[in-house]
């Protein structure tokens, strides 16, 4: 599954969890919502965007610990328009 922010930033899927370009783990998905290692709300999955929408967000699941994966040299993608906001990815 490929997996960009809604800037168009690729994010690197691999089994149930969503890790960042740089490696860092950005959460775990659960029926179409991505929810972080502390359990709360990232963003939704639309189509191949997460997005943060604040609908969503009243949402947590229980916290979870997951290594680190090496870095993505992925190139990012257009910005898409639709409602909703940027999901806080790690760095």
């Amino acid at each position: 599954m490929e997996l960009y922010t809604k800037d168009g930033n690729p994010l690197q899927v691999y089994e149930d969890k969503v890790f960042s370009r740089s490696g860092n783990v950005v959460g775990r998905i659960k029926d179409k919502k991505v929810f972080g290692p502390n359990g709360r709300y990232v963003g939704t999955i639309i189509g191949e965007h997460l997005i943060y929408r604040s609908t969503d967000s009243a949402g947590i699941n229980p916290p979870f610990t997951c290594a680190k994966r090496s870095a993505s040299a992925k190139a990012n993608r257009a910005k898409i328009a639709v409602w909703g906001d940027e999901p806080t990815i790690p760095a």
